[in-house]
């Protein structure tokens, strides 16, 4: 690897990372010595890279720093485009089209020599299994995400009984032949799962949830580990 490209797979590690890293957990994962790697830390600091900390403590790179978005690896790219065709099949519409439009900004933006790695990609996403249709609009769920909006959804479980409920949604888990909503369920008093194809009605309510959404993943998470001990 050369020092350039090894200089942005630094800056790439500590964005991952998103906590202090150690300059030996560095050299690990670039297979290079420690000396080769302070030298690295020493050049990206001269070139006024925002990097805190120092040998032997670890590494943070500041948030508000931004990397140029052509500086992609084969790797990311080719990441992108076998990510972008597996939503491009399994996504709702607009989300299917949200990743055929990544890919073709992508193909503008990179350099000459990397687009082959977009329009002709070796790298496939296959499926044997149909998916499932939705019972109504997932993209109008996404949104209600983003906004910490609550919805109110008819909602009919596996052997048709259908129920109204008011949901604060906070999650989407994309399987490879059906969607399941994560919320808390105000019915219930609990959190639940909700299949999108068994969804019929959806409704954006214009009161938003209390408290963040991370916050109730937490929650949820927590749940979930307690559920498999017992």
């Amino acid at each position: 690897m050369r020092r350039t490209e090894r200089l942005f797979k630094i800056i790439q590690i500590l964005r991952r990372k998103r906590r202090a890293v150690t300059g030996v957990e560095l050299a690990s994962e670039l297979e290079v010595s420690l000396r080769t790697l302070y030298r690295d830390m020493a050049e990206l600091l001269v070139q006024r890279v925002p990097i805190r900390g120092e040998a032997g403590t670890g590494y943070v790179l500041d948030s508000a720093y931004d990397m140029p978005p052509l500086m992609l690896t084969p790797d990311e790219l080719e990441a992108a485009v076998l990510g972008a065709g597996w939503v491009a099949q399994r996504g709702d519409a607009a989300l299917a089209r949200g990743a055929q439009d990544l890919i073709a900004k992508l193909t503008h933006a990179v350099p000459k020599e990397l687009r082959p790695l977009l329009l002709d990609s070796a790298l496939q996403p296959v499926s044997f299994r149909q998916r499932t249709p939705d019972g109504f609009d997932v993209g109008q769920m996404r949104t209600a995400i983003r906004d910490r909006a609550k919805m109110r959804i008819a909602y009919a479980d596996g052997e048709g009984r259908a129920t109204e409920r008011v949901v604060w949604p906070f999650m989407i888990a994309y399987l490879e032949d059906v969607r399941v909503v994560a919320a808390w369920c105000e019915l219930r008093g609990a959190f639940r799962h909700f299949r999108t194809d068994r969804i019929r009605e959806a409704k954006t309510l214009t009161e938003r949830y209390p408290g963040r959404r991370d916050q109730l993943v937490k929650r949820w998470e927590a749940q979930f580990k307690k559920a498999q001990v017992s």
